[in-house]
């Protein structure tokens, strides 16, 4: 394979190390203005039952210059708290008599283990840790938010079976659907998947979100900064058995690989993806290898690479705005759509035919490192045949063996609200965008999935917008 794509999976492991030293002063002082709290409240984000937390910890610090004597820290839900603690590198519920060397620290560790009841909503968890110092005593608050949940850990699903929204499924070592089974997720099911647990389909998946209720794939860690990190979990995969799946409003988020195709599926598209977000994956949004996608009405954003389609297959994008902006997490250095007709095994070439049709779609970067946003590699005998329909698109050099039909070249699409430092991207569309009123109106004739775009807004019925946002201004 090309070494412009990477299609090994990749796991990423997160390890923090907090080295801290003890205090021999025996220079007391009062209590007074010299302790302070890192923080009035730790909390926690949304901790799975019985699935612990990650730890976090707060400093007592002593802002004196002299030693200062910590009389009690006790946790007040004592040994019955779902909350743990942990100071000075000692386990406990209560610890006294503790320095503080001047202008130092104390650490104080905190983890949280909730167990399971009958809620199906989020519930609230509280409980304080208690200072006494001096005849005076201050609280640090403890707040986590708890979530029941399903646990499913090397799961083989051998039958038909359905998923639905009353709990979320927590994912540990990975999904297969074998290849006679289906699996339906339905409209609100939530999907939280471990570094460890890729979603392999050998037979089908069917995804029946809504506009109201998506369903959403996601890592399993909520907690800060980790919630946010491309990378989390492995993605979905549709190996070659696979065949006639659909994905209906869903959001694809924070994986390493979002969907993976391999090979084709008789005549039919192998995944069909409609109404769909696909956002912050670390290494290849869309990976198609010699199969048979067919996306409309999607956004495929911030994204190593954003689609790679390989070794030939044929491809239908409709109304999509596949755009990457350069941000903390991700660098924008890959184009957003590459294609080659062949792959490369052991230093031999083998090619196929290559067919790809965009249409109404916004193929875009941000400047900087990439100066083509399409790129297409051919080798060998397989055939080309690229279609650019009313697409807009970054490019200094067109891409050979390609068909354009009213592209806009070099034009900034104007998005509604690109803010990197706050990580916020908003993909629709300003009034005053080249993209607005110019579609072409075919896909609203010969099929009415294209009449309402992402959010469900009516499209123009002369002169649709390019992408997956029809302006409403």
């Amino acid at each position: 394979m090309h070494n412009s794509i990477s299609v090994n999976l990749r796991y990423l492991f997160f390890i923090t190390v907090i080295l801290f030293t003890a205090c021999t002063k025996n220079d007391f002082s009062g209590f007074g203005n010299n302790i302070e709290l890192s923080a009035d409240t730790i909390k926690f984000d949304t901790v799975f039952t019985s699935a612990g937390s990650v730890t976090k910890f707060y400093l007592i610090k002593n802002k004196n210059s002299n030693t200062l004597r910590i009389d009690n820290i006790q946790l007040m839900g004592g040994s019955a708290s779902v909350f743990k603690m942990n100071v000075d590198g000692l386990p406990g519920t209560q610890f006294s008599n503790l320095e503080i060397e001047g202008n130092d620290s104390l650490y104080v560790f905190v983890s949280v283990n909730i167990n399971p009841n009958n809620n199906q909503l989020p519930f609230i968890i509280r409980d304080s840790i208690q200072i006494q110092q001096n005849g005076k005593t201050i609280f640090q608050q403890l707040e986590a938010w708890g979530q029941n949940a399903r646990y499913l850990r090397s799961q083989l699903i051998t039958q038909n079976t359905t998923w639905n929204k009353d709990l979320p499924y927590v994912i540990l070592g990975g999904i297969l659907v074998d290849t006679f089974a289906t699996l339906r997720l339905e409209e609100g099911t939530r999907v939280y998947l471990n570094a460890d647990a890729p979603m392999i389909i050998d037979g089908q998946l069917i995804v029946n979100g809504t506009k109201k209720d998506s369903v959403v794939f996601q890592g399993n860690r909520l907690d800060e900064p980790y919630k946010n990190f491309p990378g989390s979990w492995p993605g979905i995969i549709f190996r070659e058995s696979s065949k006639n799946n659909e994905i209906n409003y869903a959001v694809i988020k924070n994986a390493y690989q979002g969907i993976i195709a391999d090979k084709h599926s008789e005549t039919n598209a192998k995944v069909k993806v409609n109404n769909t977000i696909i956002d912050n994956i670390f290494d290849i949004g869309v990976l198609g290898i010699n199969s048979h996608l067919e996306f409309n009405n999607c956004l495929i954003s911030n994204c190593g690479n954003n689609l790679a389609l390989i070794y030939g297959g044929t491809y239908r994008f409709t109304h999509c705005t596949v755009s990457s902006i350069s941000n903390n997490f991700i660098s924008h250095k890959s184009p957003v759509v590459s294609l080659t007709n062949f792959i490369k095994r052991n230093n031999q070439i083998f090619s196929a035919a290559l067919n790809a049709d965009f249409t109404n779609c916004i193929l875009w970067g941000s400047e900087g490192l990439v100066e083509n946003e399409i790129v297409l590699e051919k080798e060998g005998v397989g055939l080309v045949n690229i279609n650019l329909n009313h697409v807009l698109f970054r490019g200094k050099t067109d891409p050979a063996n390609t068909i354009f039909t009213n592209v806009i070249r070099n034009q900034n699409p104007v998005f509604n609200s690109i803010d990197v430092t706050n990580k916020y991207f908003d993909f629709r569309l300003k009034k005053a965008s080249p993209a607005v009123n110019a579609g072409t109106i075919a896909p609203l004739l010969n099929n009415n999935l294209f009449k309402l775009d992402l959010d469900g807004f009516d499209r123009k019925d002369n002169q649709p917008d390019l992408g997956c946002y029809e302006n409403q201004d």
